[in-house]
This record gives structure tokens, C-alpha cells and sequence, in this order.
């Protein structure tokens, strides 16, 4: 041997990893690169063109407000919009993503009050359009900031073109749809208890409302009977509410002839202010004697009082004469909303300040005008909060002046105070308490709303459009022909459209698309096709402002028609009408999408919300839902399931996890949830992440570093060794797993089987075997270069599968696979063979791999013990009493799978004191040291170390490889 040879270093002889691809990943500095160099190469526009003439996929973007930073919801949100839209992308698909921002509204209309209000400014003597052009300039400032924000998290969409709600021709198309609901009839004018915001000074409807649980005021009122049948008219009917405020709005008293009712006398008392002994009373029999606990009294049962006696019972009113006020008799009304469970039986009914009230008192309408009572609904409240003059005794003219509900800070104000005392003096109130409950609150202000009758202008939800459908019936079918993922959103939108109210869509406010129609006094709407062309004509040029540009109404109406007679509509549409017309302007105007969209994706808030007037507008208009599936998401808590709180100090925002660890740790983070539910976040939690991403980038990194080695030999499947087959099987079964988990948005499952299959069967199974081929074996070795083969075909699978869920990983490890490349994501998954499904050979080798686990725990227990160091040390004997496994382990090299430097299978049951696992019967393995020596180049122990001359200190096979290396140099 030469000098030459018996100085060299042989670990420069072995075939090791090589790789630039970092084990560091670096992500808070690598991905605002791999950002930048997507905007300079113009990485949208070429993902358009590499799709053009395809079968389009179309998530249409739910559009967020543009007023802040954006949060962990968006992040999560627009992450689960990426993944879909890259997913389909990547499949075969035109999957263009537009994002789109919610423009008007309260919040920004607060946020320019907030400005004029430190600078001594009065809303009100501000021009209206100079108003909202700064709206629009505040608006148009935080769509620039939340695009760089969208962009950083990886998202990849039309950002230099998208759709927003302000633009003008949004506002022109929204407008045009509420002329089309006009046109058609849907549209009226009414005048309807609705959600009043004192505090913004609007109309709301049920999406931009929450509940929170508030402490109240609670009265029993005793209402004087003044006709009725004998024996009733010197009694008193009680009614129960948790809205002291509204019993000068009260009308009548509902009652339900499905429950028992009973005449009752007070025979002692304990209060000061209450019914006294000798007082009749009627209640509900179940509940009498709750009631009489609450006003400390005892009650006497005199009789029954059947349900038509009740119905021929007029009371006078508690407040008779207050004011001058409240001479008007209150009927008592049979009502199917009555219940028996709370309260006495009784509900007052304020048709000016609750949905049924107000629909039990017109349903009796004809009824009562033929009894001699009035049908009118009187406006107790202001837009303000407080009484008016149809409230005597509280209004403007009481002393101290007009009471109020509520004020503009969102406090309780004196209303119900004033008529408890005005209750107590007039001796009609039974009792008094408060109650804990759950009351509504505007989602924006956080603060109480009032129920308030007040004209707005309203949607029919029931009436027959011309086709034999409602609003109503057509919402309901275009649910169920909808797919919901999770299924169970179905049943939630459906219970709402179900049992909603007419859809209330005026606000006063100003920043926002007007109710751009003309209606004379009684309501009637002026339609004429050439005023709405010349109105839409308007605000194509020049925007909604066009309508509160003076002179608008004359330049609208032309000479055609009667200035005094037709009013201008001054209010604003509600913001989800605008959100609700988004498909209109965005799916069925730009010709990179398509109508319907093929999904819409938000947080499950949005089947009150955007779902919900997306599809009521829709269904107006178009007679079906403009999506074909809806997917939703839940809400992120914090490590302990706690909601997200400024005050509780336990708020995660994206900009920290991306400056601490990356967009691709939140990702992931993203990918590994059970999005579908309410999910956690925390400091622990990324940190699982992070470790799992680890992992993960080393099983990549490993690859590229092998792969080095690669010279891209193509192979028939037939001529690939059988672990190779094996792997390529699990290969085409994962390839349709992804596809189908792609398909269901069941990310979770896919993330999951992906880190499993890289961790478990690539690097602590089918690498680890491999790893002595890979870097040992001479370059014309079949196995060698069978292992390249595969593990590039590995590799273009994984990353490409990979690539919608860590778009900044998987496209450095592309380009450092394929430098020439220009992205991953304008590839396309990597081709599966349906040749490589082999069930037979997956069999045989689950047999292999139970034998090969009770070789590895036998070899665990040695190097426990320290009497190995390394498998490589140890030759086994195994023991294999099933013929079942012995024929499977023909023809293998089982020392190469075991990774011994020698095995020894024995057909028997092996002695007592063998190895064994419970769980693998008839196999048992006694441990023992490899004989000969080590090599010094693969570290294999063995017995031809030496047998060749010229590499004394080596093994046959390492000594073949010297030569073809020698020689290759």
C-alpha cells in the first residue's frame, strides 16, 4: 500500500451530506429576503400567467376593516385563505386570491370624531363630503399598512389591485343592488322597535351586536283592572319586566290561554310600598306564590280565572294621569310568546321597545281599532336616550326635564329610577328587585342598546317576490344546498335566517354608501330607471359623495318629476350590506374570478355576519347563495383558554412571533390546530412549534444534503430494491391523503401526517437504514443509487405538499435543490405513479418491521446496560418460531435493516431467557457482540476487514468503493 493510501483521511473518501441550506433557519431575517425578491420578481403576476386558461378556484376574501394593526385572528385567518388558495393553485387550479377591505362605517366615523374633538372641532359644521373624504384618507392609510402586514405573514395575493368597499365603483354597484331590491318590492319604510346605539346614535342590526351580562332593575306593576267580568273589576293584573323604562311605552298585556290562571287576595304584608291586605290580584298559578315571596306578602287563593274572562279584561294604565297623561285603556292580548317559567304570567307589552311586543300589538291591530283602542305606536325615546313627549310625566317638559335610558357615555341614566317613583306614588307597584341577565351591546362601543320604535328602512324577509319564494324561503334553500365545514355551521346559519326579523339596513350616520333612493312622505319609492342611471352614473365618477354633494337631488330627479313630493333618503346603508355586496363588484365584475365563489372562509362570528348578509343580498337579488361552500374557523385563546385581553396582559400578536421566530413558525402553529374549534396560543405552545419545525427542517436539510450527491438517474420501478418500493408506496398513499386533506380544509390531518412521515419513517426509519448505503457504497452501487432516486422523489413530494403551509421554507429549499428555479410555488405537485401502490409489499414489510422491533429493544437494552456502544457492535440471533414472518424476511439483507453489523435468524422459539415484546408472539432475540474487526471507514465490525491488501484497515466492500473513489478522482 502507498504512503499515499495509509495517510488518507478517509472520512473525505464517504459520500456525506452537503448543503448551504442552513440548520438554523433564520426566519425573522430570510423571510422579508424571500418576500422582497417575490415583489421584485413579480411572483403574482407569474403565478396568473403559469395558470392562465385553467379550471378556476375562487376563495373570495372576507373583507377586515381597515382600521388597525392587524391581530392573531387576522393572521389566522388569512393564513387558512393562503393555504387554500396555494393549495388549488398547485393542484391544477387558477386559484386567484383578491384580498378586499371593509371601508365605512362607525369605527372609522369615531376615530375622525376622536381628531375633531381634541382639535375643538363640531362634526356638525364640518361640509359632509369634506367629512368623509377624511374617512376615506384614514381608511385608505390602514389598507396600505395591513398589506404589508398580510404580505409578511406570506400571503400571496393581488395586493396592488384589490377590491375595497370605498372604491368607487363598489360604492356604485352597492348602490345598484339596493335600487334592484327596491325595484322588485323587498325595500319598505316602516317603523319597527329595532337595536338603537345611544352612544353612536345609529340603528344596529343582530351581527353588530354581542351579549354581556349586566345587573338590572326588576318591577312587579300592578295594572288596575277597569272592565271586566264580575267579581274582577275592583282586582289588579301584575306584570313583570326587567326594563323599568319602557312601562310608559306599554300598550297592553299579553297573557296565554295554554296556562292556568287564579284570582288571589293579599291577607298579610311585609313591605312598605307593596299591595296590602285586602288587594285582589291575578296570576299565573304556577307562578303566584314566587311571586308573592317577592313582594313579602301572603296570599289567599280565591278562584280560577278562565282564559276567556281574561280576554274581556281592559286595565287602565299604572301612570293614569301622570303628566296629563296615559288615559288609554290596555286590553289584555292572548300571545304565544306568554310564558309560565319567570315572572306572573303576564308580559307588558311596549310595542315601541321589543320584536314581539310590537308584533302581538299589530297582529290585534283591527281587532283593537274595532274595540275602540288605538292601534298606534307611540315613540316614547329619542335617538338620544331620552323620553319624549309621547312619555308625559318623564319627557321634556317634566320637572328637571326630560329623563334618559341611557347617555352618550354608555351609562345607565335616572329613566328607570323616575317611574319606579312615579309607580311607587301612584301605589301600583307589587315589587321591586334586581336581576342578573344577559343584555345586548353594540360589538363596537361595548356599551348597552335600547330597543327602540323608531322609521328606518327594512328588507321583507316573508314577503312573496312573484315566484312562489320569500326572502326567507330562498335563504333556507340556498343553505342546504351549501357545504359547511365544520357541517355543523349549517344548522347555525339555518336557525338564524329562520327566526331573524325583517332585515333593518338604514343608519344614521354619514361615512358609508347612501340609501341612494327617492320616497315621498308615505313611504312609496320613486322608481325610474334614467334617476338611478344618472345616480350610479354619478357615483362611478365621482363616488358615493356624489349624493350629499349639493344640488344632488335636483341634478338626480331632473324635470321628470315632483321636487316636493320626493324626499332624499339621508341615511347610510348598513356596512354589511356593503361587505354583503362584495361578490357583486369583486366575483361577477373582474374577469380573473368567477361567480359564485367556490368558498368563503371567516370565524364562525360570520354566520351572523358576513355569511349571513352575503347571503340574505345574494338571495334578493340573484335567487342563491354566492358561495358553494362556507368554512369557518374559531377564536384564538390564551394558554389557559382565556380570551385575549390587553388589561389581562395575555395578548400574542403576530408581529412578535414573527420578529421572534417567523411567519413560518405561526404557520405552522396555523397548519397543527384544530382550527375548526376555539384554538390556544401562548409562549409554550410556539415553542412546540419551533421544536417541531426543527425537526423538520433537518429532515429537508438532510435531504438536500444527500441530494447533493445526486445525479439524476431515472429507475423503473421494477428494478428498485424493496425498501425503496416500500417508501415510494407510502409516497402514493400519503399523495392522496394530501390531496383529499386539501380538498376537505382539513390541514391539521395533512401537517400531521407530514411531520409524522419525516420524523418516524424517513428519518428514524428508512434514512437510518440507508444512511451506511448512502454514504459508504460506491457510486455504481444499485442501492446507492436506488436511495437517490427515491430520496429526490421524497423531496419533491414533501416540499411541494409542504409548500401552501411554510411558503418561506419550502421555497429556500427549493432554490437550493434547483437554483436555475424561480419559485416552488409556480410548480405544481410532484407526479405520483399509481404504479407504486403495492398493498402486497406494504404487508410483507409490516412483518419485517415487528421482527425488526424486537431486535431494536433487545439492542436498547444493551446499550442501557453499556455493554454496547453502537448496533453497529452487535450481531444478534434472532429467533423466528412464525413461518409467516421467517417467509417474510427471505432475501433481505436483515443486518442492513437492523442496522447490525451481523444478524443470525433462527427458526425456533429461542431460549427461556430471550428477548421478547408481548405485543410480537414467536420471535425472541438473545444479544451478542459482532465478530472480527472494526473498519475504519464505515465502522462496521466484521470478519473481511484486511482481505484486501491494499486497505488493511477496511472491509471488502469499503475497499471496492476506494478504488471506483480513487479512480473517479
Amino acid at each position: 500500500m502507498t504512503d499515499t493510501v495509509e495517510k488518507l483521511d478517509y472520512s473525505t473518501t464517504l459520500y456525506l451530506p452537503q448543503t448551504d441550506f442552513p440548520m438554523r433557519a433564520g426566519l425573522p431575517q430570510k423571510e422579508p429576503e424571500i418576500v422582497a425578491r417575490w415583489q421584485k420578481m413579480g411572483l403574482y403576476k407569474k403565478l396568473r400567467a403559469s395558470a392562465a386558461g385553467r379550471e378556476k378556484f375562487v376563495l373570495h376574501d372576507g373583507p377586515p376593516y381597515a382600521n388597525g394593526n392587524i391581530h392573531i385572528g387576522h393572521a389566522l385567518n388569512k393564513i387558512l385563505k393562503d393555504v387554500i388558495t396555494r393549495s388549488f393553485q398547485m393542484r391544477g387550479y387558477d386559484s386567484n386570491y383578491v384580498p378586499g377591505w371593509d371601508c365605512h362605517g362607525l369605527p372609522i366615523e369615531w376615530k375622525i370624531e376622536e381628531k375633531y374633538r381634541e382639535k375643538g372641532k363640531n362634526k356638525d359644521e364640518v361640509p359632509v363630503n369634506e367629512f368623509r373624504q377624511e374617512c376615506r384618507d384614514f381608511a385608505a392609510g390602514w389598507i396600505k399598512i395591513q398589506s404589508e402586514e398580510f404580505k409578511r405573514l406570506g400571503i400571496e395575493g393581488d395586493f396592488e389591485n384589490p377590491y375595497t368597499t370605498m372604491n368607487f365603483h363598489a360604492e356604485a354597484r352597492i348602490a345598484g343592488e339596493l335600487m334592484k331590491i327596491a325595484k322588485s318590492g323587498q325595500l319598505y319604510r316602516g317603523s319597527k322597535p329595532i337595536m338603537w346605539s345611544v352612544v353612536e346614535r345609529t340603528a344596529l342590526a343582530e351581527a353588530e351586536v354581542e351579549y354581556a351580562d349586566v345587573e338590572s332593575d326588576m318591577i312587579w306593576v300592578k295594572f288596575p283592572v277597569a272592565k271586566g267580568p264580575e267579581g274582577l273589576r275592583d282586582a289588579f293584573v301584575v306584570i313583570w319586566t326587567t326594563t323599568p323604562w319602557t312601562i310608559p311605552g306599554n300598550r297592553a298585556i299579553a297573557y296565554s290561554s295554554r296556562y292556568a290562571y287564579g284570582l288571589y287576595e293579599v291577607t298579610s304584608a311585609e313591605n312598605d310600598f307593596g299591595p296590602q291586605p285586602g288587594e285582589k290580584l291575578v296570576f299565573a298559578k304556577r307562578l303566584a306564590d314566587e311571586s308573592a315571596a317577592k313582594a313579602m306578602v301572603t296570599f289567599t287563593f280565591l278562584r280560577d280565572v278562565k282564559a276567556d274572562e281574561l280576554a274581556a279584561i281592559t286595565c287602565s294604565h299604572p301612570l293614569h294621569g301622570l303628566g296629563g297623561g296615559y288615559h288609554f285603556d290596555v286590553p289584555l292580548l292572548d300571545g304565544d310568546h306568554v310564558t309560565d317559567d319567570a315572572g306572573t304570567g303576564f308580559v307588558h307589552t311596549a310595542p315601541s321597545h321589543g320584536r314581539e311586543d310590537f308584533d302581538a300589538w299589530t297582529d290585534k291591530a283591527r281587532e283593537l281599532e274595532a274595540r275602540g283602542i288605538s292601534s298606534a305606536i307611540p315613540f316614547p325615546v329619542d335617538d338620544a336616550g331620552f323620553f319624549t313627549v309621547d312619555a308625559p310625566g318623564f319627557g321634556p317638559d317634566a320637572e328637571g326635564g326630560a329623563g334618559r335610558v341611557i347617555d352618550d357615555k354608555g351609562k345607565k341614566g335616572d329613566a328607570n329610577e323616575r317611574v319606579i317613583k312615579a309607580l311607587i306614588a301612584r301605589h301600583a307597584l307589587f315589587a321591586r328587585g334586581r336581576l342578573k341577565h344577559s343584555y345586548p351591546h353594540s360589538w363596537r362601543s361595548k356599551k348597552p342598546v335600547i330597543f327602540r320604535n323608531t322609521p328606518q328602512w327594512f328588507v321583507y324577509m316573508d314577503k312573496e317576490l312573484g315566484d312562489g319564494t320569500t326572502l326567507r324561503s330562498r335563504s333556507l334553500s340556498a343553505i342546504d344546498a351549501t357545504r359547511f365545514v365544520p357541517a355543523a355551521g349549517q344548522n347555525r346559519l339555518r336557525a338564524m335566517i329562520e327566526n331573524r326579523p325583517d332585515w333593518v339596513l338604514s343608519r344614521q350616520r354619514a361615512w358609508g354608501v347612501p340609501i341612494a333612493i327617492f320616497a315621498d312622505e308615505e313611504g312609496e319609492i320613486l322608481v325610474d330607471e334614467a334617476v338611478n342611471a344618472r345616480i350610479l352614473d354619478a357615483f362611478e365618477k365621482e363616488g358615493a359623495d356624489a349624493w350629499f354633494a349639493e344640488g344632488a337631488k335636483e341634478r338626480f330627479l331632473g324635470n321628470d318629476h315632483d321636487h316636493a313630493r320626493w324626499h332624499q333618503v339621508r341615511d347610510i346603508l348598513d356596512v354589511w350590506f356593503d361587505s354583503g355586496s362584495t361578490h357583486v363588484f369583486t366575483l361577477e365584475d373582474r374577469p380573473d374570478l368567477k361567480w359564485p365563489a367556490d368558498v368563503y372562509l371567516e370565524g364562525s362570528d360570520q354566520h351572523r355576519g358576513w355569511f349571513h348578509s352575503s347571503l340574505l343580498e345574494s338571495c334578493a337579488t340573484r335567487g342563491r347563495a354566492p358561495y358553494n361552500a362556507v368554512v369557518t374557523h374559531g377564536f384564538t385563546m390564551d394558554e389557559k383558554g382565556e380570551k385575549m385581553s390587553k388589561s389581562k396582559g395575555n395578548v400574542v400578536s403576530p408581529q412578535d412571533i414573527m420578529k421572534d421566530a417567523g411567519a413560518d413558525i405561526l404557520r405552522l402553529w396555523v397548519m397543527t390546530t384544530d382550527y375548526w374549534e376555539d384554538q390556544r396560543l401562548g409562549k409554550a405552545i410556539i415553542q412546540t412549534n419551533i421544536d417541531a419545525y426543527r425537526k423538520l427542517r433537518n429532515t429537508i436539510r438532510w435531504m438536500l444534503g444527500t441530494l447533493a450527491h445526486d445525479k439524476g438517474e431515472e429507475f423503473a420501478y421494477a428494478d428498485l430494491p424493496d425498501l425503496e418500493k416500500l417508501m415510494l408506496h407510502r409516497l402514493a398513499e400519503l399523495d392522496r391523503m394530501v390531496r383529499d386533506g386539501y380538498d376537505a380544509f382539513d390541514f391539521k390531518r395533512i401537517a400531521r401526517a407530514l411531520i409524522d412521515f419525516a420524523n418516524v419513517e424517513l428519518s428514524a426509519f428508512y434514512f437510518d437504514i440507508r444512511k451506511d448505503t448512502l454514504y459508504c457504497d460506491a457510486p455504481s452501487s444499485l442501492r446507492r443509487r436506488a436511495a437517490l432516486f427515491v430520496i429526490r422523489k421524497i423531496f419533491d413530494c414533501l416540499v411541494t405538499w409542504l409548500a401552501p403551509m411554510l411558503p418561506f421554507t419550502t421555497e429556500e429549499a427549493w432554490l437550493s435543490r434547483n437554483p436555475g428555479a424561480e419559485s416552488v410555488h409556480l410548480e405544481q405537485f410532484a407526479a405520483v405513479s399509481s404504479e407504486w401502490r403495492n398493498d402486497a409489499l406494504v404487508a410483507r414489510w409490516h412483518k419485517i418491521r415487528e421482527v425488526r422491533k424486537v431486535v431494536t429493544g433487545a439492542l436498547e437494552i444493551e446499550r442501557k446496560d453499556k455493554r454496547i456502544g453502537s448496533s453497529l457492535e452487535a450481531a444478534p440471533v434472532v429467533y423466528v418460531a412464525d413461518p409467516e414472518l421467517l417467509k417474510a424476511l427471505e432475501g433481505e439483507d436483515f443486518a442492513d435493516i437492523c442496522i447490525t453489523s451481523a444478524i443470525t435468524i433462527e427458526p425456533s422459539e429461542g431460549p427461556a431467557d430471550a428477548f421478547r415484546l408481548d405485543e410480537v408472539a414467536k420471535v425472541s432475540v438473545v444479544p451478542s457482540l459482532a465478530e472480527g474487526r472494526k473498519c475504519a471507514r464505515s465502522w462496521r465490525i466484521t470478519t473481511d476487514v484486511g482481505s484486501d491488501p491494499d486497505y488493511p484497515d477496511v472491509s471488502a466492500r469499503d475497499a471496492a468503493a476506494l478504488r471506483e473513489w480513487a479512480a473517479l478522482r
